[in-house]
């Protein structure tokens, strides 16, 4: 007897995937809240500017660990099982970062966030889309992305509003953070799960992202635009800290989580514009909108001022917006049905190495060069692969037509 997998729509509450999509923000918060907090750690341990980039990119490697591994589980073993064991990484990730007293349990809280953010990203996406009534379909995609970018962005404003106006700020993040996944995880236990015939979770096995022939052409021009906009949100999660601290002398840790945030808050606005302007346009002109967020970054670390630097955030962070959601796209109509899910899993392992390799290469360069020039020698990198992507996209098209 062969059981059917496939996902079914229950009869469910109309607010069930907006309760879902909660859930989906507050795993993405806990990715991102020791961003203002680096400094403290520093402080308090004792590390270099390398070990910091070496420390956040650990999470990436959790990310890609699950996306190679179990990216598609959920398929088989269900939403909810998938999504409760990602709210207990991120609650062990929590404590982790609560008992930080040395940087191999930095590496581990980021680690254990990385697997949490792995086993939510494409999970949940698909949650919230089949909780979601036939009406608000389209509601939900905008659910989806709000809850994953918004979340991501709020991480690190929540931590700097509490560790710069609060008391223990190396604490009160954290328990705040514990509190909101306890409440998850209780929403998630009385919400319906998704998948027919869900087999019990210990049979889940490892299953790699497969990239079929007829997606390979435009993988590689839309993994370059996904890997340089990643590598810019990894550059300002990371990075950025210690160059409003080192270079503008700006230690309100507030501020360094505002500046995060609207990065994120910009992404996803950009990933709204995609729709108008179809994915086939929306990649190539992300691009150019990435490059000019780099070149707006480039002056604000040639010149050591802070409008650049919040422009840079705001451009390129519509920039890496509208690549990555048209990246998306074209990867995910030019794969057959039945490998879409690993199509698209491929896609965001190169994501995030975007995320990871830059970044530590910034760590590399700074103490010869200094964190400005590692940060310039960076924009002209990433400036030349969205080029490189986007030019092929545009002559691709113009051969096409």
């Amino acid at each position: 007897m062969v059981t059917d997998h496939r996902a079914v729509r229950p009869v469910a509450a109309r607010t069930d995937y907006l309760l879902a999509a909660f859930a989906f923000a507050v795993c993405m918060i806990g990715t991102t809240l020791p961003t203002p907090l680096y400094g403290l750690y520093q402080e308090r341990i004792g590390f270099s500017e390398l070990t910091v980039t070496v420390v956040f990119t650990v999470y990436a490697f959790g990310v890609i660990g699950v996306l190679l591994l179990v990216g598609n589980v959920s398929d088989t073993v269900g939403r909810r099982p998938v999504l409760l064991c990602g709210l207990v990484f991120a609650a062990c990730s929590a404590v982790a970062f609560l008992a930080a007293d040395s940087v191999p349990l930095l590496c581990l809280g980021r680690l254990l966030s990385g697997l949490s953010a792995g086993l939510f990203t494409g999970t949940a996406t698909a949650y919230v889309l089949e909780l979601a009534p036939p009406r608000h379909q389209g509601r939900a995609g905008f659910v989806t992305t709000a809850a994953n970018m918004g979340g991501l962005g709020c991480g690190p404003l929540l931590s700097g509003l509490l560790a710069q106006y609060a008391p223990h700020p190396l604490v009160l993040p954290f328990a705040v953070h514990l509190v909101l996944i306890a409440a998850s995880f209780g929403l998630l236990l009385v919400l319906p799960e998704t998948v027919a015939g869900a087999r019990p979770l210990h049979t889940a096995r490892p299953d790699r992202p497969d990239l079929p022939p007829e997606v390979r052409q435009v993988f590689v021009p839309a993994g370059i635009a996904a890997f340089a906009g990643f590598s810019l949100l990894g550059l300002f999660t990371s990075v950025s800290p210690a160059f409003l601290a080192e270079g503008l002398n700006i230690h309100n840790r507030a501020v360094v989580g505002l500046i995060v945030f609207v990065t994120f808050l910009a992404s996803t606005l950009g990933q709204l514009l995609v729709p108008r302007l179809g994915t086939a346009r929306a990649v190539p002109l992300g691009c150019l909108v990435l490059i000019a967020g780099l070149a707006l970054l480039a002056s604000s670390l040639a010149w050591a001022t802070l409008p650049p630097l919040v422009l840079a955030a705001l451009v390129g962070g519509a920039g890496q917006g509208m690549g990555l959601r048209g990246a998306v796209g074209e990867v995910a109509a030019a794969s057959p049905a039945e490998h879409r899910g690993g199509a698209l899993s491929a896609l965001f392992v190169v994501a995030y190495f975007g995320i990871s390799i830059p970044v530590i290469g910034v760590g590399l360069l700074a103490a010869p060069l200094g964190l400005a020039d590692a940060g310039l020698v960076f924009a002209a990198c990433m400036a030349l692969l969205a080029a490189a992507s986007g030019a092929y996209l545009l002559h691709r098209a113009s051969t096409d037509a």
